[in-house]
Formats: structure tokens, sequence, C-alpha cells
């Protein structure tokens, strides 16, 4: 708000703070996102205690609320960015040469094309920050990117088959699944490890929260080596066969893996059996992507569909047909980016957030004749990376990144005093194997007892007064003459409530008996000097 102010005929602007009426406004429409639906109605509950109870749950609700809408007010300044059309226009029509005429001079260098078409087709990995990027060709060529300036670090040919590429924790240390075995490097292009247990690998992925390097060998073994100390963890035969679409659930760590027969099989390195085995499509499956809530999972198969999945019931919820997806990718906002051949579709969620429903949101088509190996989004960037036959692209798409980060999780631009510091942080902070597993938030819970609930003396009562009544009142068939006197019914009735007694023994002689036979057991076990001081029943 600016006030003008006439003094002296000098004008003086005086910025005053804005209204604390404005900002709760503008602090309760940011609460409401927040919340989780209208709570419940507490008027009509006659149980007091799970009255207090649900009321003290939804004051923890408004309390954490409040606490976002703050954070959200004060701390993440910074918006999401999106594509918006007039009228009837169609945001997939919109070509990435229109959106370089309306983003900054920092944004359009975002958009180039890498040509080097002796090494590809290229598979792309970046850090946690989105500050760097690994391309490795399939003929032998690594090159670590600094996207910030985009200066080459280092690049190396290691004159052999590379089939897959993934940094490690940080951008200093980064492996390569290569013709016959995996390799570790350094920033600087030096070979650090040379991992020969696991054979020759198609697929490489990091679990940074476990310090695990996840791969799947060419005979379908999952392999789990500890890059803290070197020991291989799990080794374990999945008995489909061979595989080469691999992928980690960001929410728990559960290594995902399609196979030829339609299956998806998700995997823990303390289990030798899958965790969960999904038929998801009726012939192969060409590529598996999860959520960064990892609530979300999609699939695409050989038969040109391509499949949404709750994870939390285990049920399809979306089937988006007549596209056959090569890879698969989604962003830190939620769009989902396919690719195959030579052209990309990016899917966009456009119904709320408790029933999702991906529809079209923009499209781009590479140079005829590039086939796209790898799509994959830049975290904190609206940039989409495509690692194709040709070399790599890179694309915009508003509003894919996140636009605030949270310099102690990933910060791109931390120097190398922080990233020393945040390197020991995380090695501190490491897990253990044992808490992959599929819902993470039992650890810390209270185990359920195995041991069944004795029923007390009034319920056994109880019961027993039911089956007694229900004894009586059964009506008996008539029968023929001689067998239908009133002595028979009476004794027949007798019997049916004696049986029904007979189902509840009492307790007192059960507990009688037990003693006795604890107090003769005790006293067998005495040696025989002390066995005239025994307990006489």
């Amino acid at each position: 708000m600016e006030v003008a102010l006439e003094d002296n005929n000098l004008m003086e602007k005086v910025v005053l703070p804005p209204d604390e009426h404005e900002i709760d406004v503008e602090l309760v429409a940011k609460e409401k996102k927040y919340l989780r639906g209208e709570g419940a109605n507490l008027e009509t509950l006659k149980d007091k205690k799970l009255k207090t109870q649900l009321a003290s749950r939804e004051k923890l609700y408004g309390k954490s609320a409040k606490a976002a809408a703050k954070i959200e007010k004060w701390l993440l300044p910074a918006s999401a960015g999106y594509l918006e059309t007039d009228g009837l226009e169609k945001t997939w029509r919109v070509k990435q040469t229109d959106i370089a005429k309306e983003v900054d001079i920092l944004s359009s260098r975002n958009q180039y094309d890498i040509v080097l078409p002796d090494f590809g087709p290229y598979k792309l990995d970046f850090t946690a920050s989105g500050r760097h990027m690994l391309a490795g060709g399939r003929k032998g060529h690594l090159a670590l990117v600094d996207m910030m300036n985009m200066n080459l670090i280092k690049e190396i040919q290691v004159r052999e088959t590379v089939r897959d590429v993934a940094f490690l924790h940080n951008d200093q240390f980064f492996a390569a699944a290569q013709k016959k075995y995996s390799y570790i490097y350094g920033r600087d292009g030096t070979e650090l490890h040379c991992l020969k247990e696991r054979g020759p690998v198609a697929r490489l992925r990091f679990l940074k929260n476990h310090f695990l390097l996840a791969s799947v060998n060419k005979i379908g073994q999952l392999h789990y080596q500890d890059v803290t100390y070197g020991d291989m963890v799990a080794s374990i035969r999945t008995g489909k066969g061979r595989t080469d679409v691999m992928e980690v659930n960001p929410y728990n760590g559960v290594v995902a893996l399609g196979h030829s027969g339609g299956t998806v099989t998700m995997w823990k390195p303390t289990s030798q059996a899958p965790l969960v085995q999904m038929q998801c499509h009726p012939g192969p499956v060409s590529s598996v992507a999860f959520h960064p809530n990892g609530h979300l999972m999609a699939t695409s198969g050989k038969e040109r569909k391509v499949k949404i999945w709750d994870l939390r019931k285990f049920e399809e919820i979306q089937t988006i047909h007549g596209f056959h997806a090569k890879t698969l990718s989604f962003s830190q906002k939620g769009l989902l980016a396919a690719g195959t051949g030579s052209f990309v579709q990016v899917l966009g969620d456009s119904s709320a957030a408790s029933s999702h429903n991906y529809s079209r949101y923009m499209n781009h088509s590479m140079v005829k004749g590039y086939q796209i190996e790898k799509v994959m989004f830049r975290p904190y960037e609206d940039v989409l990376g495509i690692g194709h036959s040709m070399g790599w692209s890179s694309i915009l798409i508003p509003g894919s990144g996140e636009p605030n980060f949270d310099s102690w999780v990933a910060n791109p631009f931390e120097t190398s005093k922080q990233r020393r510091e945040k390197e020991v942080h995380l090695l501190l902070d490491k897990l253990p194997p044992e808490t992959i597993m599929l819902d993470p938030s039992k650890i810390g819970a209270m185990r359920p007892s195995r041991r069944k609930e004795k029923p007390t003396r009034g319920e056994i009562e109880a019961e027993k007064e039911v089956a007694i009544e229900a004894a009586k009142s059964v009506e008996l068939k008539k029968k023929t003459k001689g067998r239908n006197k009133p002595s028979k019914r009476t004794k027949k009735k007798k019997e049916m409530v004696e049986n029904a007694k007979r189902t509840f023994p009492e307790q007192e002689h059960n507990t009688v008996g037990k003693k006795r036979r604890i107090g003769e057991d005790a006293a067998a076990e005495l040696p025989t000097s002390l066995k005239r001081f025994a307990r006489k029943n």
C-alpha cells in the first residue's frame, strides 16, 4: 500500500505494511486447502469418550492446517507455473517455439538439442537438486554436465556398451552398467570400483535413504549392495526371466520390476519372495513410473495402453488407450511424461486431488528418425530431459517442477562445505534395509497382540444362557406313533440343553486342574532331598 504525502511541495511515498485483516483472509483461504474436508458433527455423539477423542483429533488437524498455511505464506513465496489458454485453444497445441517467445532468457536456455549421433541412444539421470545431469551413451560415452551454467564437467569414453547410468547420493559419484560388469566412477572420471558380483547388469537404481545400489541383470537376478562398506546385502532370483523395466518407489524404497508376462512385482532386500505381484497388462510391460507421493503407479504395455494404479488399494483407476510408451516419468507436481518413437506426450491431472484423471497437457515431436530412449523431469525446474538415439534434448514443460526448494534437503547452490556436511548427516541418518516395506508408517507402531484375550466369567455365563435358551426353543419334529411321547420329547430336550452346557466347561475346575498339574511337575523336578518340602495337594 502506497500513500502520497505532500509537504513543502515535495511528494514522498511512504510504504505502509499490509492490513492484518488482509493477511488473515489470505491465510484462511490457504488453510482451507490443507484441511481434511468437513469436520465430524460431535453434537450428535452420545459416547463421551469418543466425543473427546474426536474433538482433540479435529483440533490437531486444524493446528496442522494453520501451520501449513503459514509455511506456504511466508516460506514458500514462489508459485508453480502453468500453461493457460483462452477460449477453444488447447494447451497441447502450444509448441516449444511459442513458449520460447514468452519466457525469460534464463528459462529459454533450457531449450536445446545436443546432437551426438555416433554414441547414442542416451540414458539420463539427475541429482536430487537438479543441478547436475549424467548422460550415458550406449556406445560408451559418459558425460557429467552442470545444468546451471551448461558447463561440461567431465566426459569419458569407456569403449564398451553402457546400458544404464545412475547418480549415487550426490554428484561426486555415479555408477554405470557396462557390457560385462558395473563400475563406480568419481566426479573426475576416475574408476573407483568394479562390481563383479552382479554380472551383466541391465538396469541400475540408487536408494538414497538406505545407500543401496539396486540392479537387475540379464538373467533376472535382483541385487542390493551397500555402497558405504561394499557388502552385498541381498541377491534375489526373481524367477520371471530377463527384464529391462525397473523403478524405485520414492515413498518406501520398494523396487518394482516389469516382466514379459505382463506382471509387475515389488521387492525388498530382506525377502526372497515378492511383496506384491500385480497382473497389469496382458503382454510385456515396457515401462513403470511412480508418483512422488508413492501412492500412484503408471505402467505401459505393448498393447498400446498406459494404466494408472492406486497402490493403497492395488487397483486400476484409469486406462489411457492408443498410446504405447517406451518410457514413463512423473514430475514433482504430478505430470506424467510418456515417450515413444520420436514423440513425447505429457499428461496432466485435470481433476481434484482425490480422483485422478489424466488427460493430454502437452505434446512434442522430435526430429523425424530420433528414437526416444529415456524421458526424465529435472527436479525444481519446469524442464523435461529426453535421451534419444541422436543425443539428448531438453524442453520446457510449465508447471512440472516444484518452485520452492528446501536447502536442507536439496540445494542447487550448495558449496563444497555444505556438501560435506550434508554427506555426514546422510550417513548418520542412513536407514537399515529392514525399514523397506510397503507401509513405512508401521515403523514405531505397536505390534498387535497375537494371543487371544480370554473372555471374562460374565461373558461366558451370558453366552451359556443364550445357548441354553436357544436349545430350549428348538421345535422337535413330529415322529411316528410311539416315538412322539411327551416323556421322550422331554428327554430329548434335556439332552439338547446338556449338550449346550458341555460347550462351556466350568472355568474353576480347569484352573484347579491346571494348578495341580503345575504343582506335580514342580515337585517332580525337585531333587530327592527337597521333595519332602513340596506342597501336597
